[in-house]
């Protein structure tokens, strides 16, 4: 194939023949479509982000791929969402030759950053410097076949699970679960929940950043096939106890933003809003869940396997890209350094919480 002509767009400017090309080329490429993928993420950062662009990749004058990224000051690129986006890279047509310098010249770009880059991004691959878990629950057999997983995994944690649902409706209320809630003030509660538990443990809240504030609503009120906002509520006596939000497309749920009253930690609502998630997640057709890069206990509890992310970046010649190594490169080395050793990052976990602490007197 020869080298396509590529021409830059803001999101809103596809069309809608774009859009439906750019999610077939999703199916075809994918065996699950991840939500962060699709066009309508990309429109919906659009929207809350001024610098986003598309790459639109022709061949003879017809669309053959698409490539979304965020453009900040001298050329440095970002993948689109960086920093909330759990599945990052281009969408193209299978078989495509692509020269990526070729593609970031055209992208007026010294450098391309990511952080949840998929395995399948042959195109990005060879630019990537660390490699990542991200914990699934592979539902393609059914809810039964998946219980039947932790009866053989972890039945400790279903048995426990079971009794603490009991035990919660027992002193707190009749329980109830939402899968798919548009109440507003749930969604509030959940972001509360969230924000407050940024700052108790000494992290940065995404949610101090109006931008994404503004794009979990806009996502919450998206209801495409291929990306849709999903609010999942427990409640007890009608209170809400645990909440989650979430992306889908018609396969995969993309776990966000779960958090739960702390008030009611001893009854681990989060566990029960998680094992009744899957549950209903499975009957709505979904077939893989996808807990997301990171670690945390109860991924590695619910969890049937692991898909593998990539972090690096992809630059060009010059002072530009330099300028980008010597702002960036530091840091994640030493980000690096802290996740791969487990004294230094219990330390830095101490010192989070410490400097949390501070803040709060």
């Amino acid at each position: 194939m020869n080298t396509p002509r590529i021409d830059i767009a803001h999101p809103s400017e596809l069309t809608t023949s774009d859009l439906d090309l750019w999610n077939e080329l999703r199916a075809v490429n994918a065996d699950f479509t991840n939500p962060f993928m699709s066009a309508q993420f990309t429109q919906a950062i659009g929207r809350v982000r001024p610098d986003t662009q598309v790459a639109v990749l022709r061949s003879k004058r017809e669309p053959v791929g698409y490539f979304p990224y965020q453009r900040g000051r001298w050329g440095h690129g970002r993948a689109v969402g960086l920093g909330v986006s759990d599945c990052q890279g281009a969408v193209l047509n299978p078989g495509l030759r692509l020269d990526p310098h070729h593609l970031m010249r055209a992208c007026s770009l010294s450098a391309w950053e990511f952080n949840h880059l998929e395995s399948g991004q042959e195109l990005f691959l060879p630019y990537a410097t660390g490699q990542f878990a991200s914990p699934v629950v592979d539902l393609t057999h059914g809810f039964e076949q998946y219980e039947n997983h932790l009866r053989a995994r972890s039945r400790g944690l279903l048995k426990s699970t079971r009794a603490q649902e009991r035990r919660m409706g027992r002193h707190l209320g009749p329980l109830r679960f939402v899968h798919d809630e548009r109440n507003p003030a749930a969604l509030r509660t959940l972001i509360e929940w969230k924000s407050a538990h940024y700052r108790r443990t000494g992290r940065r809240d995404p949610f101090a950043q109006s931008w994404i504030t503004d794009l979990v609503h806009l996502l919450a009120d998206t209801t495409s096939p291929d990306c849709s906002g999903m609010l999942s509520v427990l409640y007890a006596a009608d209170r809400p106890v645990a909440a989650h939000f979430g992306l889908r497309s018609r396969t995969v749920l993309s776990c966000w933003f779960p958090s739960y009253d702390r008030t009611a930690a001893t009854f681990s609502p989060g566990r029960i809003l998680y094992l009744r998630m899957i549950e209903s997640a499975a009957a709505s057709g979904i077939r893989l869940v996808d807990f997301g890069r990171g670690e945390a206990p109860y991924k590695k509890s619910f969890k049937t396997e692991d898909l593998m992310v990539h972090e690096g970046t992809l630059r060009t010649s010059g002072p530009s890209a330099a300028l980008h190594w010597l702002r960036r490169e530091p840091g994640r080395v030493a980000h690096r350094l802290v996740r791969e050793r487990p004294a230094l990052r219990r330390a830095a976990i101490r010192s989070l919480r410490a400097v949390a602490m501070m803040r709060e007197r």
